[in-house]
């Protein structure tokens, strides 16, 4: 265009702006601004929002806050209500809760006064870093100031006090909402009966559905799989099943998402055979399934030691040219572990060494847990120490597995130096690291040794388990006269 001297103002320059932005490309954005300066354009406040949101887009959240104080200080422009939602939902959206709300207040005492949809930024921020109570203060804010709230207002509230169980609390913001005439939407709907069913009450997720219909809100194929998500989970697979049928009876196409959950629920209550018939019903309908569908089928093939039909299914996996994932990686190499092919494991396990992929501190884990099931707790020693050298940090898994497999071989001395070593490396042992280890003293008869972590778990406020208790109660029926050795010991599973 300019080889060709075709005039070019402000609108096509930010054009090419924001689709550098949209290319997570910035830098480039920025050099635009070169051909502002040289053709004489203004600066105007649309560019500057584009360069922000492209700078949050890439994570570059100290250069997009920068920039904004920039603009504000040398009075290069003064921000409009995009250009605070730009830099409000940037901050919200990567957890920065106190910037944004903090942003507001100053806001509050500019010329540009927030509107609905800045509150509602604010008001979900807080509500996603579990602060409902502010939440709901700074609603009632907005309506001392004759600010109302919008239904994305509402849901952002609901949806935090579904997720602390506060139901009274969200039947008074349905309530509410319906005498301001803001009418629940089919969102709505989903998160009320998401909240309900995370807490088994799939019945009453049902009735909401049912209530919602016939106020007129037909629920979306996401409602639906809420539903059918709750009855997986509590493993009432044939109310699973009818809830799916009726979706496709009410003409809304399942989609892989829905496949995906039954066929889980059904692994998951070891019906290998229903979850791989509805896994080829997938094709015929149209769909193709995708790398979390068919790593759901290898773990459910796995956990019933069909090993060999795994691998076959794995093979077809790939051969539809889907490679498999760090999720995929993991529940192979549990799979082999489970069923005691830790040569197969450690193969794959040394494959993906190699390559560098995903290998993270919950990769070595799975790998150090298994050897350790499997009796091979030198190799699992091994893995462990080599881990400072690759530069990884041990975490509290890490340390409980490989106590575990001291405990379990009856190196209990090694169990009690490597709690002291978790500890003096910055990683501090958990109710789980005692129980393991009080669990190994007790299946060893080492009652009187047990004294000193009885005493650091009343200390830390820690308690048994149950499994410990079990044990505990095997050990005291096999010799009464213990019960005297132990002098305090706290039950029950505070933590």
């Amino acid at each position: 265009m300019r080889k060709l001297r075709i005039p070019i103002n402000g609108f096509i320059l930010n054009i090419v702006i924001n689709s550098y932005c949209l290319m997570h490309r910035s830098d480039c954005g920025f050099s635009v601004l070169a051909i502002y300066l040289k053709s004489g354009i203004s600066f105007d406040i649309v560019i500057f929002s584009t360069l922000v949101r492209g700078l949050f887009a890439e994570n570059k959240i100290k250069d997009a806050v920068t920039l904004f104080k920039k603009l504000v200080k040398e009075n290069i422009c003064e921000p409009n209500e995009v250009m605070y939602s730009t830099v409000m939902n940037g901050l919200s959206k990567r957890g920065h809760t106190k910037k944004t709300f903090d942003l507001l207040r100053v806001m509050e005492q500019g010329n540009i006064k927030p509107d609905p949809y800045i509150y509602s930024i604010v008001i979900h921020a807080l509500c996603k870093d579990r602060m409902v109570d502010a939440a709901i203060n700074l609603l009632n804010e907005m309506k001392q100031k004759g600010i109302t709230a919008d239904i994305v207002t509402y849901n952002s509230l609901i949806d935090g006090l579904c997720k602390f169980g506060q139901w009274e609390k969200v039947r008074t913001l349905l309530s509410e909402m319906v005498n301001s005439n803001i009418y629940p939407n089919v969102h709505t709907l989903t998160i009320v009966t998401d909240g309900l069913c995370k807490e088994g009450k799939v019945e009453d997720a049902e009735e909401v559905m049912r209530h919602m219909i016939g106020k007129g809100v037909e629920p979306n194929i996401v409602t639906y799989n809420v539903i059918i998500d709750g009855y997986c989970l509590r493993g009432q697979m044939d109310r699973a099943r009818r809830i799916f049928e009726s979706m496709i009876d009410k003409s809304i196409k399942p989609d892989i998402v829905s496949y995906s959950t039954l066929i889980n629920g059904y692994c998951k209550n070891n019906k290998l055979d229903e979850a791989m018939d509805l896994f080829h019903e997938i094709s015929r309908n149209g769909l193709r399934s995708d790398i979390f569908t068919y790593s759901i089928i290898l773990k459910g093939l796995f956990d019933v030691g069909r090993t060999d039909f795994a691998q076959i299914f794995f093979v077809e996996m790939q051969s539809t040219g889907l490679k498999p994932n760090f999720c995929t990686n993991l529940i192979l190499l549990r799979g082999y572990f489970h069923n005691g092919l830790v040569e197969k494991a450690m193969s794959l396990f040394r494959k993906l060494e190699i390559q560098r992929e995903d290998t993270d501190i919950e990769f070595y884990n799975v790998v150090i847990n298994g050897l350790c099931k499997n009796g091979q707790l030198d190799k699992a020693r091994a893995i462990f120490e080599k881990l400072s050298l690759i530069r990884l940090f041990p975490d509290v898994i890490t340390y409980n597995t490989i106590i575990n497999g001291f405990c379990l071989e009856g190196l209990l001395d090694d169990a009690k130096n490597m709690l002291r070593k978790m500890e003096e490396n910055g990683c501090s042992p958990n109710n789980g690291t005692y129980n393991i280890i009080v669990r190994g003293f007790l299946k060893f008869s080492k009652i009187s040794e047990m004294t000193t972590f009885l005493k650091e778990m009343t200390e830390r406020d820690f308690s048994f388990d149950a499994s410990t208790v079990e044990l505990l109660i095997d050990v005291i029926a096999k010799g009464p006269s213990l019960l005297n050795m132990i002098p305090q010991f706290p039950l029950g599973n505070k933590k």
